[in-house]
């Protein structure tokens, strides 16, 4: 294992505190053009894994009314009214309502910001003939469909299955893995619905949304601990997870990954957050020189 890569966080020109990180980067042959951390180590992806869920949904047998339905599958939305519509129009065109989901309520299930994933897996139980009643156990067909697209996908196997916060099972697989997963996203209907409406994957204001709108061809999907993935448009991938989960560390991490692609970051640094002392800008979060 490399070192990992250090995130600064300075206020008034001190270095007020650091978070280190894991980066892989994938070329579109699928070579690693830059590796760092424990990237080949089991790790709980979170909602990073979303895009790779919906498409063992689309394996399973689900056709999504539209592209809006499919992307809302992959999101972690913002529970926005224009996202709230979309989860019921995923659960009405199976015949359900909003009382079959049995995501954690966040205040309640439908603004949960999973209420989109859980819909789509109802749906698909539907699609499919299978029960709905048990759909998040690990072993209901569901789950164990989606955790076989996982692993083809990321081309290893899960190494172990927990929990999510949401109350849906969670893969664990490598950083490669997941990188992996990303760059095989490329040309798949779940991509497409992504990049068509990523204001549906996040929100108003969220990085992973402003991430999309401003570089053509870029599918990203954030996740809770740290996690980032993104494939850019030609299939270079990246994958990255801050160990102390900081949030805030994520996005820096993320855009050295694709700067590393070719990718002009440049003018993505405005959608890292600025440190703030009495509401003005005092400092940055910045991947620290190596």
């Amino acid at each position: 294992m490399t070192e990992p890569l250090v995130v600064e966080v300075t206020r008034n020109g001190f270095v007020e505190s650091t978070h280190r990180g894991a980066v892989v980067v994938l070329d579109p042959s699928g070579r690693a053009l830059f590796a760092c951390g424990g990237v080949d180590a089991p790790m709980y992806p979170r909602s990073s894994l979303k895009p790779l869920q919906a498409l063992g949904l689309l394996d399973a047998g689900w056709s999504p009314p539209d592209d809006e339905c499919l992307a809302l599958a992959a999101a972690s939305h913002s529970g926005e009214p224009r996202h709230l519509e979309v989860v019921r129009r995923i659960l009405a065109a199976a015949g359900l309502d909003e009382s079959a989901l049995d995501n954690t309520p966040d205040p309640d299930r439908i603004r949960q910001n999973c209420s989109g994933k859980h819909a789509a897996m109802l749906a698909t139980c539907v699609a499919a003939g299978w029960p709905t009643a048990g759909y998040r156990d690990p072993a209901h067909p569901v789950q164990l469909a989606i955790r076989a697209t996982v692993e083809r996908l990321c081309a290893e196997q899960v190494a172990h299955v927990a929990v999510d916060g949401c109350g849906a099972p969670l893969f664990a697989v490598s950083l490669t893995g997941l990188a992996r997963g990303f760059a095989t996203t490329l040309g798949t209907p779940v991509a497409a619905a992504m990049r068509a409406h990523p204001d549906l994957v996040g929100g108003t204001g969220r990085d992973v949304t402003g991430l999309m709108s401003a570089v053509p061809g870029l599918v990203a999907k954030d996740g809770a601990e740290g996690v980032y993935a993104a494939v850019t448009g030609d299939g270079g991938a990246v994958a990255v997870k801050v160990y102390d989960g900081a949030a805030r560390a994520r996005l820096p991490l993320l855009l050295h990954g694709l700067a590393v692609l070719g990718v002009d970051v440049q003018p993505l640094a405005e959608l890292v957050p600025p440190v703030l002392g009495h509401g003005e800008p005092v400092g940055v979060v910045r991947v620290a020189a190596r």
